[in-house]
C-alpha cells in the first residue's frame, strides 16, 4: 500500500464572505491510498482551511509528503488526519446502511452567506423556496442595524414554529457588549449564536454562555484542541449549550468522537459541519456521522450544505432534496485529473 496527494483549487461560485475574510477560492488536497495487492483506492481530503486551521503552514506539503511515506495517524495534524482517515474508510466496502442505500436523507441547514442587505434577502428567499425550514445566517459583517432588518423580514414572514434560526457571529462581538447584542438578538426566536466572541476568552465565554438569553454554540473555540484533558477541560469550564464540529479542525473523526462524548456525558448538544471541503469530505463526513448515529438517530439537523459552493466541486453520489442530503448509489463520484505526489 502507497499513498499519494495532490493540490487542487476551488472556485466559488461567488464572493464568500465572513466577519474574518472574503474568498473567491479555496484551496485544498486530495489523499489517494493505494493497495496494489488487493486491487483497492480510497479517496480523502485533506481540507486546510487557511487562516483558520491551526496547521497551516508553508510546510503543509512538506507535512503531507512525510505522513504519505509514514502514515502515522497519532502525529497527524487535524486536516492531513481527516484525509487519511476518510481515505481509509473510503478504501473499505462501502458500509450499507439506508443511506447509501438512498432510502433516507441527513436533515441540514440551509447556509446563507453574507453580502449586502438586498443580497442576503435574495439568498434567504431562494433557501426558503427551495424548502428549508432551518436557516443559519453569518453575521458580524455588515451593519448591525441591517442585520436586525433582515431578522425582522424573516420573522414578519415566518414564525419561529414555521423556521428556525441559527446565527454565527464568528468571534465577531466585542466580550463587553456581546450580552447586549445578544439580547437583542434573542427577539427574534433565535435557536442559537456560534461563537459570539473570539476563542481563548474563557471568562467572558464562560459568563456569556451562563446569562445570554440564546443558547451558544461553540466553533472555533475547538480548534486546535486534540487531548482528553483539554476537550473535558473547556466544556466543563465553559459550559456551552451546544459545540460545532468540523471534523478537519478539530482531529479528524476520532478527533470528533472525543469531543461528542465527553459533550454527551455533559448533556451538551452537538451538531457537525463542513469545513467548506469539496464533495470528497462531505461525503466523507456524512458517511461518518451515519455510521456514528444513523439517520433516524441525528436529534439536530447538520451544517453539511456546501457541496453547490463551487464551480468546480468534484461529480459525486450526493445530491440535495429540498432541506436534506441523500446519498443516489447509482451516481458516480469523478476525481479530476490531478498532478499526484508523494
Amino acid at each position: 500500500m502507497f499513498a499519494e496527494w495532490a493540490p487542487y483549487r476551488l472556485d466559488f461560485r461567488f464572493l464568500a464572505r465572513t466577519s474574518r475574510d472574503s474568498m473567491r477560492v479555496k484551496d485544498t488536497y486530495f489523499i489517494r491510498l493505494i493497495d496494489d495487492d488487493n486491487n483497492r483506492i480510497g479517496y480523502g481530503e485533506c481540507a486546510l482551511f487557511k487562516g483558520l486551521s491551526k496547521e497551516d503552514s508553508p510546510l503543509y506539503e512538506s507535512e503531507l509528503s512525510r505522513f504519505c511515506k509514514n502514515p502515522e495517524l497519532e502525529k497527524m495534524n487535524s486536516s492531513i488526519r481527516f484525509g487519511f482517515e476518510s481515505a481509509l474508510c473510503d478504501m473499505g466496502a462501502l458500509e450499507s446502511n439506508d443511506f447509501t442505500r438512498g432510502e433516507a436523507g441527513i436533515p441540514i441547514n440551509g447556509l446563507i452567506w453574507m453580502g449586502d442587505k438586498h443580497t442576503m434577502l435574495q439568498r434567504i428567499d431562494e433557501k426558503l423556496k427551495s424548502g428549508f425550514h432551518i436557516l443559519k445566517l453569518k453575521i458580524g459583517g455588515i451593519d448591525f442595524g441591517q442585520e436586525l432588518e433582515l431578522l425582522a423580514y424573516i420573522r414578519g414572514r415566518y414564525s419561529a414554529d414555521e423556521l428556525q434560526l441559527r446565527l454565527d457571529a464568528n468571534g465577531s462581538f466585542n466580550a463587553d457588549d456581546a450580552l447586549g447584542r445578544l439580547e437583542t438578538l434573542s427577539k427574534y426566536a433565535v435557536h442559537s449564536i456560534e461563537q459570539p466572541i473570539k476563542p481563548m476568552q474563557w471568562e467572558a465565554m464562560s459568563r456569556i454562555c451562563r446569562e445570554s438569553p440564546i443558547p451558544i454554540a461553540l466553533d472555533e473555540e475547538l480548534i486546535g484542541v486534540h487531548s482528553q484533558r483539554e476537550v473535558s477541560e473547556i466544556l466543563s469550564t465553559l459550559s456551552p449549550q451546544y459545540i460545532i464540529l468540523k471534523p478537519s479542525l478539530c482531529g479528524g473523526f476520532s478527533g470528533a468522537d472525543c469531543w461528542i462524548d465527553e459533550a454527551e456525558k455533559l448533556g451538551i448538544g452537538w451538531w457537525a459541519t463542513s469545513a467548506l471541503e469539496s464533495n470528497i469530505g462531505l461525503e466523507a463526513i456524512a458517511r461518518w456521522l451515519v455510521r456514528r448515529c444513523g439517520t433516524a438517530n441525528l436529534e439536530l439537523p447538520q451544517g453539511l450544505g456546501t457541496g453547490q459552493l463551487y464551480h468546480n466541486n468534484t461529480a459525486s453520489p450526493l445530491e440535495l432534496r429540498g432541506d436534506r442530503l441523500f446519498y443516489h448509489p447509482e451516481k458516480k463520484r469523478m476525481i479530476p485529473e490531478l498532478e499526484w505526489q508523494r
